[in-house]
Formats: C-alpha cells, structure tokens, sequence
C-alpha cells in the first residue's frame, strides 16, 4: 500500500502539468494539502487544469507558471519567476517531456528530445537549487522510464546530428536523465535535498499521439493496456510525499520500490562527461540574474 504524507505548507513544483501525469501529480499533491506550482507550455490548457484541480478538490491550492521549457530562456526565466513568487520549494518534479518522429532543433540549435527531456530539466534544477537548499528537507524528482535501457551517450552524436530516430532520441534522453540524477544525489549529499528517478509504468497518455514508427507503436500499446494516468503518477506521488522515503536519495523506483537501472547507467565516466558537458550547454543560462527575453 502506497503511503504518502501530508504535504500542508509545502510548495511542489511539476512541470508538464496540463496533461496525462503531469496532471494527475498536480492533482494527487493539491490532495494532500500542498502548494502547487505548474508550469504548462499553454496557458489555456494550464488554466483549465487549474479550474478542474480547484472544482474536484475544495481546499486545492495552485499557481501557474507559463514557458516552454524546450527554449533554454524561457526556462530561466520560469525558474526566476518561480523563485519570485515564493522563497522555498520543498519539492521540484521534472516531469514534461517532448519528442519530434523527425529531428527538430530548438530555438537555442538544440535537438528538440535532448532539450526537452534532458537538458530543461537539468537547467531547471540548477537554478532552483538554492530554493531548494533554503527549504530542507527538499525532493527532486525526475520521471524517467524502463526505456532509459536501450538508450547509450554518444558524444560524437549527442544532437542527432548524424542519425537520428525517434525511439533512439528517448532513450537516450532517458538514460541522460539517469545520469543526472545519480550525480545530482552524489554532490547533495548530506545536504538534506535528495534526488531520485522513477518508471511510471506503461501508462495510457497522449504523449505519443503525433509519432510514427517503434515509439509510436509502444504509445499505442500503452494506450491499450496501460494504466490510468492516476496509477501511473502512484511512485511520483510516493517519492514527492511519503515519510517512508525521507532521506533517499540516488535510487531509481518502479511500482514504489527502489530497483536497478540498466548496467549502462551506473558508468561513472560517462556520467561525469555528461556533467561538464551539460554544464557548458546551459552555461549562458545558468544565473537567476540578467535573463533574456522571449
């Protein structure tokens, strides 16, 4: 049985909350009494997840935040209205994800999967970490996937530049996103922020709506026998709350449980390389301060 705790006066941040997960989290947190701050590409669809969060739950509180993290400035500029608004947050799920069935660059000449899923969110974290910091004990939650096992980080191909499929660039983005947290949870370490990845399972969402090919035949599968939206944000909801979690950090869940990641993941000197190569992406992004406009 999936214990959560009772999140009153916590501020929770999700982002891609307008749909599937995303907003079934936004919904479960609301549930136990937390603050919740979405950020939502759309501003409609993230209003009107907001009415519908406020008229199923009386006592929900939510705020909303409107960027698209797939443009490094505008997730800067998300992270500083965020910090704005409020001088703590006691957990940060980074949970939206994109990917394109052909290869797409981002405003910044990023590959639009690696942006979206990989390198907002490592970006997001960094910047709010001194919220975070000012708020332990504090949750950083990154929802990954079983996929992560096919992925593999080419450093000569790390944009795609020279190949690209859509299945590869999840994978890969998932694997990156395991690498990230396995080092994040090491440099926090006895700070009081915790780091940890989860698989949702196969969960029936719109997600995969608009691709072709191996990825959007395992959307159509998940959305045949997958589970609610509700079932699957069951270890997002359990890792953001549960008493039973306080202090672990660097694991990865399935079904509210720690398990093994693939072999891959655990490579130290790629997850290293991965760091400094990450860090040098975001590097005109990475301050609070002097951000630019959109």
């Amino acid at each position: 049985m999936m214990e959560t705790g009772n999140m009153q006066g916590k501020v929770c941040l999700v982002t891609g909350s307008s749909s599937g997960i995303g907003k079934a989290t936004a919904k479960g947190l609301a549930r136990t009494g937390a603050k919740v701050v979405m950020i939502c590409r759309n501003r409609a669809k993230g209003e009107a997840t907001q009415a519908e969060i406020r008229q199923e739950i009386a006592h929900a509180q939510t705020d909303l935040i409107v960027a698209d993290l797939s443009e490094l400035a505008q997730v800067q500029r998300a992270a500083q209205e965020l910090t704005q608004r409020y001088p703590h947050l006691h957990v940060l799920i980074n949970n939206a994800g994109g990917l394109k069935s052909k290869r797409e660059v981002t405003t910044d000449g990023l590959e639009y999967a690696f942006a979206t899923n990989y390198l907002a969110p490592f970006l997001l974290t960094q910047l709010l970490l001194d919220t975070l910091k000012a708020s332990v004990p504090a949750r950083i939650i990154n929802v990954s996937s079983a996929g992560h096992s096919l992925g593999r980080i080419d450093f000569a191909n790390l944009q795609s530049e020279q190949r690209y499929s859509a299945s590869r660039a999840y994978a890969d983005t998932k694997l990156a996103q395991l690498y990230a947290t396995y080092e994040l949870a090491a440099q926090l370490e006895g700070t009081g922020i915790t780091v940890n990845a989860l698989h949702p399972g196969a969960v029936a969402t719109n997600f995969n709506d608009n691709l072709t090919g191996l990825v959007g035949f395992i959307g159509a599968f998940n959305n045949l026998v997958g589970a609610s939206a509700d079932k699957g944000t069951q270890t997002t909801l359990y890792l953001a709350s549960s008493p039973e979690v306080e202090g672990v950090t660097g694991k990865y869940f399935s079904k509210c449980q720690p398990v093994s990641s693939s072999k891959r993941s655990y490579d130290l000197e790629v997850r290293k390389r991965l760091w400094q190569v990450s860090k040098e992406l975001i590097q005109p992004y990475a301050s609070l301060t002097n951000t630019k406009s959109f």
